[in-house]
């Protein structure tokens, strides 16, 4: 982690340390970039904009959803077929708590 972070940043990567303690450096950033540039997480505690960005993160970079959506899926069916890839990636993280069936 750079000592230099602001605060909201430092502690959205703080969270994805405790959440995912086998998040590589790369993906951090590019969580905590996520997760800073997003509207709907501006007000979000560190703990759940670090959840539900390294979940779009990890959807969008390591499964087929956006081929799925490209193909024609609607939201719904691409994320029921890409969930156990989605799950193996947050695993991988190492983390403890998976996406169920119903959760985005």
């Amino acid at each position: 982690m750079t000592p230099n972070r602001l605060p909201r940043d430092r502690d959205i990567a703080q969270a994805l340390r405790r959440l995912f303690p086998h998040l590589e450096d790369r993906d951090e950033r590019a969580i905590v970039d996520r997760a800073l540039g997003s509207r709907g997480l501006r007000t979000a505690s560190p703990e759940a904009a670090a959840w539900l960005s390294a979940v779009a993160y990890a959807r969008h970079s390591f499964t087929d959803y956006d081929q799925m959506l490209s193909d024609g899926y609607d939201q719904e069916s691409a994320r029921h077929f890409t969930l156990e890839a989605l799950n193996d990636v947050l695993r991988g993280w190492g983390a403890r708590r998976v996406v169920g069936a119903n959760e985005d």
